[in-house]
Parts: structure tokens; sequence; C-alpha cells
């Protein structure tokens, strides 16, 4: 008999949750997406981002500390990035240029003390947003907790985890009760 043997699929879960962001549509069936799934060494790693970044920015970003134990406490961490030098050749304008062209003379390649790169195409953005939000939709469906954390793919992204513009990270936990409940 196994007590308790729940704790044992957060693996197999993690990558279900990253199937639905993999799978999610994507504008023009372009798929910029990268997805990663943290060993224990990488989390502690990431921990350690976290804290350094509240601890060498200015108190409004002491939340990361805060998230930082979170990281420690949670059963996986999966991230969710957003990679793309290229707009949609709709020229939309939604990314603030007239045109997709206008917009990638301006892309930046490096952060210059910033969290993340830009400007990229908005759309690319919307499927980030929608990989997201397939990706927690999973965990819910899987009755794992989960949080979608900015701070996690800041982190993630300034300590070399994953090679993305923008990032986010969704920290799961198989426990009795919420580990986000009250932070």
């Amino acid at each position: 008999m196994k007590l308790e043997p729940e704790s044992e699929s957060i693996d197999v879960f993690a990558r279900e949750i990253l199937t639905a962001a993999r799978t999610a549509p994507k504008a023009k069936g372009q798929d910029d997406i990268v997805t990663a799934v943290l060993d224990n060494t990488d989390v502690e790693k990431l921990a350690l981002s976290m804290e350094e970044i509240a601890d060498t920015r200015d108190e409004k970003f002491s939340f990361f500390k805060r998230d930082a134990q979170n990281v420690r406490d949670s059963d996986a961490i999966v991230l969710i990035g957003l990679k793309s030098s290229r707009g949609l050749d709709l020229d939309c304008g939604a990314c603030g240029f007239s045109t997709c062209a206008e917009m990638l003379q301006y892309l930046k390649e490096g952060t210059n003390g910033n969290d993340f790169e830009g400007p990229r195409c908005s759309i690319k953005y919307v499927d980030l947003g929608i990989a997201v939000g397939a990706a927690t939709a999973k965990a819910k469906d899987l009755c794992i907790d989960n949080r979608i954390m900015y701070t996690i793919g800041s982190a993630a992204k300034n300590s070399g985890l994953i090679d993305a513009d923008m990032v986010y990270g969704i920290p799961l936990s198989i426990k009795g009760r919420s580990i986000f409940f009250d932070r």
C-alpha cells in the first residue's frame, strides 16, 4: 500500500498542464510559446533570484520575497513564455506602431534593466495570455492549486532559466490546503 500517492503525480500533471498551453489557439497558427518545468535545482535558483530582485529594487518589489517562499513550498513550477521577433504582418496598430515593420525597427534585444523585452506584437501577447489561461484551466480541472505569477516569470528570465521575451510562472501545489490562499 502507498499512502498519499497523489504527490507522485505532479510531474505528469505539470506536463499535461503545459500540453494545454501548447495546444491553445494561436493567431494565424504561429506558435511562439516556450514552456518548461523546473527541477529542484532550478526551483532554488529561481527562489534566490526572486529574493535578489526584492533586495535590489525598491520596497514596492518586496512581494518577490513572499512569492519566493511560495515557489519553495510548491510541488512543481511551470513556465510559459513568448519568444517572438516577428509581427503577424497585419499592420493592426495594437502595438502602438503603424505597421509591423515599424514595430520591428524598435525591437529591443535585451532588457536594459527592465523585466521584459519589447515592443512585441500585441496579438502575440494575447496568444501568451490564452496559453497561460489554458494551462491554469487544466490545473483547475486536475484539482491542483495554482497561481499565475509575474514574479516567477521575471526571475526565471533574469536568471537565464528560460529564453523568452515575456514569461509567467505557475506554481503548482497538491496539499490539503492551498498554500496560495492567505499569502
